[in-house]
């Protein structure tokens, strides 16, 4: 079982390099388990029984599935992760050409382990804005693209040119962090080949179409970097309008170690909690007596821009969460005071990766909260609300692993380092909502290349599907501000 789901884990982190492709992937798997899709511009028309979703910007995705005794003021479940995860970004002018290289100019994307980055073999992904023909007239289309092979890469200078760089390797983020893409004279050789009609490779750099027309793109990023995105989703480099694309590396995940214990992958913070939650979600509510006994609505929210705050249209720190349950709630009853009622009756996980006890740095936890590999779902504590676990919403997370025979582990950060944040905080003081943060343990967060542990995958998997089935009725013999 738990390589059945590590396993399943992998596909997922294979197809979604990025936020777009991971929201991509989410809708696909909805989409085969009888999940609807609607539209936050247009009306919603939704039906107790009922499974739906909707995204934001096509970074952020929203699923859920309705009780068959679900009435308005009734609460959610909810589990909330992030599609997004430190990378770098191709700039709005990306052409850099250096000492004969063409380079490709990048911003950094949170905050990245950035020297993980040097000498990894890179290639782009994201999403582009296509100028498309139809009947006659211009349209724009929304398309994702990754490019398959390594394109790029960042070199790292020799060490006989930097005799002091194992005493510290300090990245200058702007200067040497800059991927290498082509050399100039092969780009301007294979350039003359195409305009005389030999093209090495399928790849032309000519700047113009056979209209004549020049493209402001080709100002602004290199042609061959254009010509290969073109190649991919099969359309002319000119009708490329814009674009968001990322440095992704082109390794894959696997499951690995000397007993297969392992997942070694990029973006495991935090597609692995967003795969783990849409997955109970998908099995919590695939049979068809699933929904029959539920009062509430079981949800999932894989939002944008966590590692950068969350403040975006897309990102937890938007209204997307409440615009949600206020407009589940009034679909099902005009009386908008029933909004409140159910918010105070919802409880939402916050699913963000944990901090694992590190073998070689054991002086960086606190000694009575070392969170381990195969140890289960971590739950998070801050006295200064970094976090927004207290003790009633941790009894609840904790009963449930104690109910199913889960492993369960705490963290607190030592007092003498500064703490990290989710989208726990933000969602709890913006709706109002009990929260609990959790996370699976694992090790080399933020770097290209992280790792965690089959086990967690599956225990993470399990707690969640059974926090979606239980929660209704748990909620049920707790009392507190009575």
């Amino acid at each position: 079982m738990a390589n059945s789901v590590a396993a399943d884990l992998v596909d997922f982190l294979n197809a979604s390099p990025t936020a777009f492709h991971a929201v991509e992937e989410a809708k696909r798997r909805l989409k085969s388990a009888g999940y609807e899709q609607i539209l936050e511009r247009e009306d919603w028309k939704l039906k107790a029984g009922k499974k739906y979703y909707f995204t934001r910007n096509y970074s952020t995705i929203v699923a859920f599935a309705i009780g068959k005794k679900y009435v308005a003021g009734n609460g959610f479940q909810i589990v909330g992760a992030h599609t997004d995860s430190p990378c770098l970004k191709l700039k709005p002018v990306s052409k850099v050409s250096k000492g004969g290289y063409l380079e490709v100019g990048v911003q950094t994307y949170g905050g990245g382990l950035w020297h993980t980055w040097f000498d990894r073999d890179l290639t782009v992904a994201g999403r582009m804005i296509i100028r498309e023909q139809k009947e006659g007239s211009e349209s724009y289309s929304h398309k994702l693209v990754k490019i398959g092979e390594p394109i790029m890469r960042i070199p790292t200078l020799a060490i006989h040119l930097d005799r002091e760089v194992n005493d510290g390797f300090k990245v200058n983020k702007h200067v040497h962090l800059v991927p290498v893409l082509a050399t100039l004279i092969k780009a301007e050789l294979n350039k003359v080949a195409a305009e005389n009609g030999f093209v090495d490779g399928g790849i032309t750099t000519d700047a113009k179409k056979s209209t004549g027309r020049t493209s402001s793109g080709h100002q602004k990023h290199h042609s061959v970097l254009l010509q290969l995105l073109a190649n991919e989703v099969g359309c002319e480099p000119d009708d490329i309008c814009d674009f968001e694309l990322q440095a992704c590396d082109t390794q894959p995940s696997i499951i690995a170690g000397a007993m297969k214990e392992f997942v070694f992958s990029g973006r495991l913070d935090n597609l692995c909690m967003s795969f783990c939650s849409l997955k109970a979600l998908v099995d919590a509510t695939s049979s068809e007596s699933s929904l029959d006994n539920e009062t509430g609505v079981r949800m999932v929210a894989l939002f944008d821009h966590e590692e950068v705050g969350s403040d975006s249209a897309q990102g937890a720190g938007s209204p997307v969460m409440f615009d949600a349950l206020s407009r589940i709630t009034g679909t099902f009853s005009s009386d908008l005071k029933l909004v409140t009622k159910a918010i105070q009756r919802s409880f939402l996980v916050s699913a963000d990766m944990a901090h694992a006890l590190h073998p070689n740095y054991m002086d960086k936890h606190e000694e009575n909260h070392q969170p381990k590999l195969h140890g289960g779902l971590v739950i998070k504590h801050n006295a200064n609300q970094r976090y927004a676990t207290n003790a009633v919403t941790s009894f609840i997370f904790r009963e449930i692993a104690a109910r199913h025979k889960l492993p369960i582990q705490d963290f607190v950060v030592r007092n003498d380092m500064p703490c990290g944040s989710t989208i726990g905080p933000i969602l709890a003081s913006g709706l109002g909502i009990r929260t609990v943060d959790v996370g699976a343990p694992q090790l080399s967060m933020h770097s290209i290349r992280e790792m965690c542990a089959v086990d967690d995958v599956r225990h993470s998997y399990e707690h969640f599907k059974s926090f979606f089935e239980e929660f209704s009725y748990l909620d049920t013999k707790i009392t507190v501000d009575a």
